[in-house]
Order: structure tokens, then C-alpha cells, then sequence
């Protein structure tokens, strides 16, 4: 009989099982709402300035350097509660939890994600996922960078990797190659770039949402894409 391999799921999280546009959105609202239209394009340009120098998206870093320009504005210290206290619960995707506990009865499910070391784990903590993944959480700066350490604490014969960029999803195919299967769930604004599109290749599965992993097999993700 042919050995079934011990297989680990690795999850994304923002746009892949937390709607983070919306959250984005509802961000930009509240800056606008109670600190003006100025505060908001500013915090947002400086967001957009961390994100290119660290590689991923800093929120309370971009809060600290707008916080040095708005010194005199005491107002702009309660902006920190209102990230940290955010209930991210409310923008899981629809399905997202049960496609987790789906793809359990298979084999360790883990979150694999790019972010800061405050912000990002408070997101999956707040959000539930943290507990629906028993802990299993991963958190780097370039993940595509860090398959070594994955395959460190989470050694398996085959991955299925879970992500909305096709970037992060083409690179760690490069690396792992038949090891991995890439599922690409078209969701938030990377999924329908047409430059991102036209740049990288098809993932190996493609998903209209979270929730149709529902609809997917054990055989699906071990059969050669």
C-alpha cells in the first residue's frame, strides 16, 4: 500500500482568511471621522513609505512617525487603541474557520504570515485564529525566505500553502516545487491585479473563495499539478 505523507496546511491571513481591505477601509474612515482628511492621507503615505522599506505593512510603526509629526495633537495618541482593540472576529472571511477545521482531519493546519512582531500577532489573536490553529502560528518578515525554518518546526512530506499573493505562492513553488501545492483564493485587491496576473503563473489550485476549500479533497492536494 502507498503511504498517504504527512501533509501541513499553511494559511495566510490577511486577505486569505481575514478580510484585511475591509479592515483598511474601515481604518481610513476612522482617521478621516476624527482626525480629518489631512491625518488620514498623511498616516496612509507614511504607511505606504514603511511598507517599502520593511517589506510589509506597519501600522503602529507608520502610528510612531506620524505621532513625531502631530506632537502637539494629544488626540492622535487614542489612534493606538482603536488598531489594538479593533474586532477583527467581525472580518473573517465567511467559511474561513471551517475551511481550517476541514483540511485538520488531513493534517496540521499553520498560519504562515507576513507582518510586525505587535500588530500581526495581536490580529490572529483577536481574531480567533489563534486558538483555531492551536497555537500554531508563524509570523516573519519575507516568509518565501524562511521555508527552512518552517520545515523545522513543522516537518512533512507534502505542503499545501493557502495565499492570496500569487508572488508568495510562485516563489515558494520555485523552492519546494512538487513538494507544495499553491491554492490561490481570489480575494482583496492582489488577487485581481491584472499586472500581478499577467507576471506570475497560475497557481496550482484556484479557489473563487475561502470558504469553497469546503469543497476540496485530500486528493486534490496530493495529486501532481
Amino acid at each position: 500500500m502507498t503511504k498517504t505523507p504527512a501533509v501541513v496546511f499553511l494559511f495566510d491571513v490577511d486577505n486569505t482568511l481575514v478580510d484585511n481591505d475591509g479592515v483598511q477601509a474601515d481604518l481610513k474612515e476612522h482617521l478621516e471621522k476624527t482626525y480629518g482628511i489631512d491625518a488620514r492621507d498623511r498616516y496612509w503615505e507614511i504607511l505606504e513609505e514603511l511598507r517599502s522599506e520593511l517589506g510589509y505593512v506597519d501600522y503602529l510603526g507608520a502610528l510612531e512617525r506620524f505621532r513625531i509629526e502631530a506632537m502637539h495633537r494629544p488626540d492622535v495618541l487614542r489612534m493606538s487603541s482603536w488598531l489594538v482593540d479593533y474586532p477583527f472576529a467581525d472580518r473573517l472571511y465567511p467559511g474561513a474557520l471551517d475551511a481550517v477545521k476541514h483540511v485538520q482531519q488531513w493534517g496540521h493546519a499553520v498560519i504562515l504570515s507576513d507582518g510586525d512582531a505587535v500588530f500581526q500577532p495581536r490580529k490572529v489573536e483577536r481574531s480567533g485564529l489563534w486558538q483555531a490553529f492551536e497555537d500554531r502560528v508563524l509570523i516573519y518578515v519575507h516568509k518565501e525566505q524562511e521555508l527552512n525554518d518552517v520545515e523545522r518546526f513543522y516537518p512533512a512530506d507534502h505542503y499545501v500553502l493557502i495565499d492570496d499573493k500569487l508572488r508568495i505562492l510562485t516563489a515558494v513553488k520555485k523552492i519546494w516545487k512538487e513538494r507544495v501545492t499553491t491554492v490561490f483564493p481570489k480575494q482583496g485587491h492582489y488577487a485581481f491585479d491584472p499586472k500581478t496576473l499577467a507576471e506570475y503563473p497560475a497557481a496550482d489550485v484556484q479557489l473563487a473563495k475561502i470558504g469553497d476549500l469546503l469543497k476540496c479533497d485530500l486528493a486534490l492536494f496530493l495529486k501532481k499539478h
